[in-house]
């Protein structure tokens, strides 16, 4: 399945627009992962735990709006937009929203 950013394939036909999918995680942050990010702002540097957890949502968000497009029949998702919000003290949301298309 291809995934882009963009609003179309070079190289690649769009021959048919399904239908926007879209994948949706919610993910919590442990006191033990928060402690250590904490250290890290107080000294510098960049969080290595929260920065694979933020991967980790990344990954899982765009699997499965893979696979609502794949239920559609589509063979690619165009125009995806990744957006990352806080919830609430320690839990994080990941989207990935994209337009499923069948491409030639």
């Amino acid at each position: 399945m291809i995934i882009t950013t963009t609003s179309t394939l070079q190289g690649k036909e769009i021959e048919a627009y399904l239908d926007i999918v879209s994948g949706e995680v919610i993910m919590g942050a442990n006191v033990v992962r928060d402690f250590l990010a904490g250290i890290t702002d107080i000294i510098g540097g960049r969080s290595g735990s929260y920065e694979s957890k933020l991967a980790e949502g990344r990954e899982m968000a765009l699997q499965e709006m893979k696979e609502k497009a794949r239920a559609l029949g589509a063979n690619a998702v165009v125009g995806v937009d990744l957006d990352f919000e806080t919830l609430r003290e320690g839990m994080m949301m990941v989207i990935a929203t994209g337009t499923a298309v069948r491409v030639k």
